[in-house]
């Protein structure tokens, strides 16, 4: 039960990290394929893009929480767990911090 929290928790991290990343575009791409007839025409040019990619910064840490936890019967009992706590800074928001 414990290590599903934290496999949730990554998958939500992973996901936020994802949606968080500051993108841009640095050069076109350019895709030219050979052209054939009934011999080669054309030798082929293919220029990817190039991307510059800032990912957020992504805070994992864990925090002492009393929570009620179901026991087998019809009854709770606190219980003391630790939880993971995720705290991510968007891209564009970590560069800032950097300059302050």
């Amino acid at each position: 039960m414990r290590k599903t929290a934290f496999v949730l928790a990554g998958i939500a991290a992973a996901s936020i990290a994802l949606v968080g990343c500051d993108v841009q575009k640095t050069q076109e791409g350019n895709v030219e394929v050979p052209k054939y007839e009934v011999s080669k025409t054309k030798e082929g040019d293919v220029t990817l893009p190039k991307y510059d990619v800032d990912a957020p910064k992504v805070d994992v840490t864990t925090e002492q929480k009393t929570v009620d936890v179901p026991k087998v019967g019809v009854y709770t009992e606190k219980e003391t767990l630790t939880i993971p706590k995720v705290e991510v800074t968007p891209a564009g928001q970590a560069d800032d911090d950097k300059k302050k």
